[in-house]
Protein backbone atom coordinates (compact mmCIF):
# COMPACT_ATOMS: atom_id res chain seq x y z
CA UNK A 1 0.00 0.00 0.00
CA UNK A 2 1.27 3.53 -1.44
CA UNK A 3 1.83 6.20 1.66
CA UNK A 4 1.07 9.68 0.57
CA UNK A 5 0.44 12.55 2.48
CA UNK A 6 -1.45 15.69 1.77
CA UNK A 7 0.88 19.18 2.87
CA UNK A 8 -1.38 21.63 2.71
CA UNK A 9 -0.38 25.71 3.01
CA UNK A 10 -1.35 29.31 4.39
CA UNK A 11 -5.28 30.06 4.48
CA UNK A 12 -6.13 26.35 3.11
CA UNK A 13 -7.65 25.89 6.00
CA UNK A 14 -10.54 28.48 5.34
CA UNK A 15 -11.37 26.78 2.34
CA UNK A 16 -15.37 26.29 2.14
CA UNK A 17 -15.08 29.87 3.60
CA UNK A 18 -13.13 31.55 2.18
CA UNK A 19 -13.78 33.16 -1.57
CA UNK A 20 -15.82 30.21 -2.87
CA UNK A 21 -15.65 31.44 -6.15
CA UNK A 22 -12.23 30.84 -6.35
CA UNK A 23 -11.78 28.29 -3.68
CA UNK A 24 -15.53 26.27 -3.71
CA UNK A 25 -17.88 25.70 -0.85
CA UNK A 26 -16.40 22.79 0.72
CA UNK A 27 -13.67 22.44 3.58
CA UNK A 28 -10.89 20.11 2.92
CA UNK A 29 -11.50 18.40 6.18
CA UNK A 30 -15.00 16.89 4.41
CA UNK A 31 -13.07 16.21 1.04
CA UNK A 32 -10.48 14.57 2.53
CA UNK A 33 -12.95 12.06 3.36
CA UNK A 34 -13.90 11.49 0.32
CA UNK A 35 -10.17 10.89 -1.00
CA UNK A 36 -9.81 8.45 1.74
CA UNK A 37 -12.75 6.48 0.05
CA UNK A 38 -12.00 6.80 -3.26
CA UNK A 39 -8.53 5.43 -3.02
CA UNK A 40 -8.95 2.57 -0.21
CA UNK A 41 -5.10 0.95 -2.41
CA UNK A 42 -3.76 4.36 -0.68
CA UNK A 43 -2.79 5.15 2.93
CA UNK A 44 -3.54 9.22 2.71
CA UNK A 45 -2.36 11.48 5.51
CA UNK A 46 -3.09 14.80 6.12
CA UNK A 47 -1.27 18.19 7.12
CA UNK A 48 -1.98 21.83 7.07
CA UNK A 49 -0.12 24.71 8.67
CA UNK A 50 0.38 28.45 7.84
CA UNK A 51 3.76 28.34 8.65
CA UNK A 52 6.70 27.97 6.43
CA UNK A 53 8.99 26.25 9.31
CA UNK A 54 6.17 23.31 9.90
CA UNK A 55 5.36 22.88 6.15
CA UNK A 56 9.35 22.30 5.89
CA UNK A 57 10.01 20.13 8.84
CA UNK A 58 6.88 17.98 7.94
CA UNK A 59 8.46 17.64 3.89
CA UNK A 60 11.99 16.72 5.55
CA UNK A 61 10.42 14.40 8.76
CA UNK A 62 8.20 12.35 5.29
CA UNK A 63 10.32 12.43 2.66
CA UNK A 64 12.23 9.61 3.13
CA UNK A 65 9.81 7.01 4.41
CA UNK A 66 6.68 7.83 2.43
CA UNK A 67 6.09 7.55 -1.44
CA UNK A 68 4.84 10.95 -2.27
CA UNK A 69 3.69 14.44 -1.37
CA UNK A 70 0.92 16.25 -2.51
CA UNK A 71 1.60 20.01 -1.69
CA UNK A 72 -0.50 22.96 -1.93
CA UNK A 73 2.18 25.51 -0.75
CA UNK A 74 -0.55 28.45 -1.30
CA UNK A 75 0.51 31.42 -1.07
CA UNK A 76 4.77 30.25 -0.35
CA UNK A 77 4.43 29.02 -3.73
CA UNK A 78 5.33 32.10 -4.98
CA UNK A 79 8.43 33.38 -2.34
CA UNK A 80 9.62 30.53 -0.58
CA UNK A 81 12.86 29.06 -1.50
CA UNK A 82 13.27 27.33 1.76
CA UNK A 83 10.26 25.24 0.41
CA UNK A 84 11.76 25.23 -2.82
CA UNK A 85 15.26 23.37 -0.94
CA UNK A 86 13.52 21.30 1.06
CA UNK A 87 11.85 19.59 -1.62
CA UNK A 88 15.20 19.20 -3.81
CA UNK A 89 16.43 17.73 -0.34
CA UNK A 90 14.17 14.69 0.21
CA UNK A 91 14.16 11.34 -2.21
CA UNK A 92 10.62 11.13 -2.79
CA UNK A 93 8.43 13.05 -5.42
CA UNK A 94 6.45 15.67 -4.80
CA UNK A 95 3.49 17.00 -6.47
CA UNK A 96 2.68 20.98 -6.51
CA UNK A 97 -1.33 20.95 -6.64
CA UNK A 98 -3.32 24.19 -6.86
CA UNK A 99 -7.18 24.56 -6.48
CA UNK A 100 -7.51 27.57 -9.13
CA UNK A 101 -5.68 27.99 -12.55
CA UNK A 102 -2.74 30.42 -10.67
CA UNK A 103 -2.19 31.53 -14.37
CA UNK A 104 -5.70 33.05 -15.17
CA UNK A 105 -4.88 35.21 -11.51
CA UNK A 106 -2.29 37.80 -10.70
CA UNK A 107 1.18 37.62 -12.59
CA UNK A 108 2.86 36.92 -9.24
CA UNK A 109 1.05 34.09 -9.32
CA UNK A 110 2.60 32.98 -12.24
CA UNK A 111 6.09 32.13 -10.70
CA UNK A 112 6.38 28.95 -8.91
CA UNK A 113 9.96 28.79 -6.61
CA UNK A 114 9.14 25.02 -6.25
CA UNK A 115 7.79 23.80 -9.84
CA UNK A 116 11.31 23.10 -11.22
CA UNK A 117 11.78 20.79 -7.96
CA UNK A 118 8.75 18.61 -8.47
CA UNK A 119 7.46 15.86 -10.40
CA UNK A 120 4.82 17.38 -12.10
CA UNK A 121 2.36 20.91 -11.57
CA UNK A 122 -1.53 20.53 -11.64
CA UNK A 123 -3.58 23.44 -11.60
CA UNK A 124 -7.07 24.80 -11.88
CA UNK A 125 -9.43 21.87 -11.67
CA UNK A 126 -10.70 22.51 -8.28
CA UNK A 127 -10.26 20.19 -5.63
CA UNK A 128 -10.16 17.79 -7.98
CA UNK A 129 -6.41 18.80 -8.61
CA UNK A 130 -5.57 16.75 -5.47
CA UNK A 131 -7.36 13.20 -7.32
CA UNK A 132 -5.13 13.86 -10.35
CA UNK A 133 -2.16 13.98 -8.15
CA UNK A 134 -2.88 11.08 -6.27
CA UNK A 135 -3.60 9.30 -9.29
CA UNK A 136 -0.11 9.65 -10.81
CA UNK A 137 0.63 8.07 -7.82
CA UNK A 138 -0.97 4.78 -8.66
CA UNK A 139 1.44 4.19 -12.02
Amino acid sequence: MKKIIIINGPNLNLLGKREPKTYGNKSFDSYFKELVADFPEMELTYFQSNVEGEIINKIQETGFSLDGIVLNAGGYTHTSVAIADAIAAIKIPVIEVHISNVYAREEYRHQSMMAKNCKGVIAGFGLDSYKMAINSFLK
